[in-house]
């Protein structure tokens, strides 16, 4: 599939040329707008893999819409713009733009931008994924474990039996064991009531 694009650029003829350029790369151009609120929108709307947001802007200027993006974790952000001031760059850079390119751009700058902003922004999402499953796995281990000691105090079981029983439970339920636990734990399952 396509690398899917948004790109947000106030003038016209910038914005054309870049169309064609990315679309003779093989690129999708899914939306374009010349407003910053319109970009968070069709960003929003159309999920593509990159939005590229000029700086100056109606609407909501690049930099807030870049933040928004960003922040949502909905697309990667390239920042193109003809200012290349630093302290820019670093306000770029903390609105969550993964890479930035001065215009007047040449094809040769753009397209590895672009690879490099999409490669960043799925480690990061992997990063994200990740750190949120482990999350999820200690919140599931935790409330397992309430449950378990709930079973050993109120019911007298053993920790394997227990564990067991919250296991077993779940399958035969075809629910999840955190599920299962926070029954046990709210007291609307018990061991009787299961067999």
């Amino acid at each position: 599939m396509p690398t899917r694009v948004v790109i947000a650029e106030d003038e016209a003829i910038i914005r054309l040329d870049l169309k064609e350029t990315l679309e003779e790369e093989g690129y999708e151009v899914v939306g374009e707008t010349g407003r910053g609120d319109d970009a968070v929108r069709l960003v929003r709307d159309l999920r593509p893999d990159i939005a590229i947001l000029d700086i100056k802007m109606p609407g909501l200027d690049g930099l807030s819409a870049a933040r928004e993006i960003a922040g949502e974790r909905l697309a990667a952000v390239l920042i193109l713009t003809a200012f290349s001031q630093r302290d820019l760059i670093e306000r770029a850079r903390d609105a969550g733009a993964l890479a930035y390119l001065v215009k007047p751009f040449q094809k040769a700058d753009l397209l590895p931008a672009l690879e490099v902003a999409l490669g960043r922004f799925r480690e990061m999402k992997a990063l994200h994924d990740q750190a949120t499953s482990l999350e999820e796995q200690l919140e599931t281990r935790k409330t397992v474990d309430r449950a378990k000691g709930r079973l050993m105090d109120v019911k007298g079981m053993s920790e394997a039996a227990a564990f067991s029983f919250i296991q077993k439970t779940a399958m035969r339920e075809r629910k999840t064991m955190r599920a299962v636990a926070e029954e046990v734990i709210s007291g609307a399952l018990e061991p009787e009531a299961a067999t």
